[in-house]
């Protein structure tokens, strides 16, 4: 922080105001530097307290898909503002910008757990997450992966001139070298924890990722069972 000393000292009382200058500094960098760690607190409390926990299948590319966010707690259905305009938004964003950046598939399934929130400002939504697209081409009655892959991070959901939703901002984790930096940077101390045991839990990622098929099946009324990964036996996509 960069200071200014006063120039109006006279010869008497130089050395003492200087040192009253510099006291008045001191103690007022103190205040800041308190005032700012208030702010740091008070803002991971305002995050613990809009936490949202839990998985959300993202499924079809053509806009209808369906979210559900269970809180790891209570296990009752959470509800972020607005999710009706956003589940589109998202998955539109998750397929063009995410989904294009693999090998093409006939189809794209998108799905996303939900980790947490911020619902403050309701023109600027901020919502983190663990975001996963899988491309898939259809071969008999098996959803064969063609590529695919997780993006975690932050979104900003804006409202444009006509009221609507846009993704203006993605935060994305990094890969490699800086994976664990960036996770922690975007996640923050709130939700960190949450983020690394979503993301490492592979049997909780299969669960979401065949529900999000099974979705994307039933609605689209494709004559498909089953899907697979490359190298991997087919697995069943489930009834429900």
């Amino acid at each position: 922080m960069h200071t200014t000393v006063p120039q109006n000292f006279t010869k008497i009382g130089k050395i003492r105001n200087y040192l009253n200058w510099n006291l008045k500094k001191y103690y007022l960098c103190s205040i800041i530097t308190l005032i700012e760690e208030i702010m740091k607190k008070m803002k991971s409390w305002m995050l613990a307290a809009i936490l949202l926990c839990g998985a959300a299948c993202v499924t079809s590319c053509n806009g209808n898909a369906k979210i559900n966010m269970v809180d790891a707690d209570t296990s009752e259905v959470v509800e972020i503002k607005d999710m009706d305009a956003l589940k589109p938004v998202l998955e539109q964003y998750m397929v063009d910008s995410i989904g294009a950046q693999y090998a093409k598939g006939e189809i794209c399934i998108p799905w996303a757990t939900i980790i947490g929130a911020d619902q403050s400002n309701p023109d600027s939504l901020l919502v983190w997450g663990d975001f996963w697209v899988f491309n898939y081409n259809q071969v008999g009655d098996t959803l064969k992966c063609v590529s695919g892959g997780s993006h975690p991070g932050m979104m900003v959901f804006q409202k444009n001139e006509k009221g609507e939703y846009v993704v203006t901002m993605f935060d994305r984790v990094e890969d490699g070298a800086g994976n664990l930096a960036s996770a922690k940077r975007i996640f923050g101390e709130s939700m960190y924890d949450q983020f690394h045991n979503i993301n490492s839990n592979e049997e909780l990622r299969e669960q979401a990722r065949a529900g999000s098929i099974a979705d994307y099946v039933k609605e689209h009324k494709l004559p498909v069972k089953f899907y697979q990964d490359y190298g991997w036996p087919a697995k069943e996509i489930p009834a429900e």
